[in-house]
């Protein structure tokens, strides 16, 4: 299978280094210091037991070498999967960039936070070659081409007749480069229950600046933190979402001490003085709730918090 990874982040690192012993893996991005890393010294990875090894992936970044990357790829029937793994705000130029790597019967998989992503790749590749995927694997970007794995977690691809045989060998495809994965329909109650968890941990670490971990520190921090993924998770059930989980506390709770360690990508966003993705996750939830009249008060403030940094 013929993977283009679109994006040069921690997840991206990841997924590509993993991928590139079972696939042909090419990665694209427009993080100049991330291209050159990779191009000089391949992609460093650090596991969860402190283990550090290195995969050598082919990277292109400049315009003029995206282009004959892209004649490449057409001359040889394009890519099977453009693997979506930039930030949200970002996905509108990957989702161009997927429409001319990809072959005609490639598909886009998204694997990014955020509940606004799918709609832009449909514009561009259309609906019969989009996917939603989500993952729960958790990674800290330690330099250009460095990455931790902080968590081993499962990844959900979602599905629909146009693509089945695709999202079946990229399931394969993902265990086999060691991905615990499943593939099912009903994708959008993954997508929103990664949704609610964002929506807690992700501003309330990037505000006070803190891992994971440390926002089960106080009872003040416990309160927000829920108050956060209930609000969310109320929305979701209102639109008429099964979420994976039965209490959102619990759960967010549970991936707080799982992945205790971990910057999270807005933590990260911040601390680089880069934009972070906070329309597209709690933005979202609160023009959603409002719509369909459920209370999302603390997100607002949580959300106005972090647009003033």
């Amino acid at each position: 299978m013929r993977v283009a990874v679109i994006g040069t982040g921690a997840l991206a690192c990841i997924y590509a280094a993993r991928l590139a012993a079972h696939a042909e893996v090419c990665m694209f991005g427009s993080w100049p210091e991330g291209v050159a890393a990779i191009q000089a010294n391949g992609i460093h990875v650090v596991e969860p037991d402190g283990r550090l090894w290195r995969a050598q992936v082919p990277v292109y970044g400049d315009p003029s070498e995206i282009e004959a990357r892209r004649k490449d790829y057409s001359d040889l029937g394009g890519a099977d999967v453009a693997l979506i793994l930039v930030k949200s705000y970002q996905t509108l130029r990957a989702a161009e960039w997927s429409a001319e790597l990809l072959r005609p019967g490639g598909v886009a998989v998204t694997l990014q936070n955020g509940l606004d992503n799918y709609e832009a790749i449909v514009e561009e590749v259309g609906a019969a070659r989009a996917a939603i995927g989500v993952t729960y694997n958790a990674a800290t970007m330690l330099a250009p081409g460095e990455v931790r794995h902080v968590a081993h977690n499962p990844t959900y691809l979602g599905t629909q007749p146009a693509y089945a045989d695709r999202m079946g060998e990229l399931a394969a495809l993902f265990d086999h480069a060691g991905f615990e994965t499943e593939v099912g329909e009903d994708i959008e109650g993954r997508l929103w229950g990664k949704a609610v968890v964002n929506a807690a941990i992700n501003p309330l670490t990037a505000l006070w600046r803190v891992p994971n971990g440390a926002l089960l520190s106080t009872p003040d921090r416990r309160w927000l933190l829920a108050k956060l993924a209930e609000e969310a998770a109320n929305v979701a059930r209102a639109k008429g979402l099964s979420l994976p989980f039965e209490d959102p506390v619990a759960y967010t709770d549970s991936v707080c001490r799982s992945t205790a360690a971990n910057h999270s990508s807005m933590l990260q966003d911040v601390e680089r003085g880069r934009p972070t993705e906070i329309d597209s996750i709690n933005g979202i939830i609160i023009s959603e709730g409002k719509a369909l009249g459920v209370y999302v008060g603390v997100n607002e403030v949580v959300w106005r918090l972090v647009r003033a940094l």
